[in-house]
Parts: C-alpha cells; sequence; structure tokens
C-alpha cells in the first residue's frame, strides 16, 4: 500500500513538473498572443486618434495662419497712420479753403445786392 501511495505520489509530482515545463516552454508563445491581442483591439482607437490629431493640425495650421495675416494686416495700418494723419490735414485745408470761398462769395453776393438795391433807389429817386 505504501508503495502505491508513493507512485501516486511520483505520478502528481511527475505531472506537475511536466506542466510547469510545459507552461514554461509555451509561455514566449503566450506573450506573443497577448501581445498581439493587444494590438489588434488598441490599433484601431489609436488610428483614430491619429487621424484626429492631423485634421487638427490641419485646423491649428490654418487658424495660425489667419492670425498671421491679421497681425501682419494690423502692423501695416499702424504704419499708415502717417498716411491717414496726411489725408486729416489735407481734409482740413479743404474745409478751410470752402469756408474761405463762402466767405468771400458771401461777401460778393452782399454787395451786388447792396449795389442793385442803390441803382433801385436811384431809379426811384429820379422818377
Amino acid at each position: 500500500m505504501e508503495d502505491q501511495e508513493m507512485q501516486l505520489k511520483v505520478k502528481r509530482v511527475t505531472d506537475k513538473f511536466t506542466e510547469s515545463m510545459y507552461v514554461l516552454a509555451n509561455e514566449p508563445s503566450v506573450a506573443l498572443y497577448r501581445l498581439q491581442e493587444h494590438v489588434r483591439r488598441s490599433l484601431p482607437e489609436l488610428v483614430q486618434h491619429k487621424t484626429d490629431m492631423q485634421s487638427w493640425e490641419e485646423q491649428s495650421q490654418g487658424s495660425i495662419y489667419t492670425v498671421e495675416y491679421a497681425c501682419s494686416a494690423v502692423k501695416s495700418m499702424t504704419n499708415s497712420s502717417v498716411y491717414f494723419k496726411n489725408i486729416d490735414d489735407l481734409l482740413r485745408q479743404a474745409i478751410s479753403t470752402k469756408e474761405q470761398i463762402s466767405i468771400s462769395q458771401g461777401r460778393r453776393k452782399k454787395a451786388a445786392d447792396l449795389g442793385t438795391l442803390k441803382e433801385g433807389e436811384r431809379h426811384n429817386s429820379g422818377m
């Protein structure tokens, strides 16, 4: 009986040892299989993230270009303040000249009206 127990124990030990050797021998392939599963599951999500990032990069580049263009436009506008000042001065001169012309025309008209009025009085008094 002791012999049967010993054989049973030896069989269990050898079975466990064989199983352990089998697991150790196949461990790298199991690891590679798990790695392959992980890549298969996560790859579509990573591709989607990459596509999203490329789209955002394109949008960002477009926005950056727009902002840079706007900044250059504003800088050129600040440089054109000299021209706007010249235009302002010329407009002021034109307004002043117009007022002077209007004043001198007003004086001429008054003088002409007075002359017409005086002639009318002479004609009226001569009659």
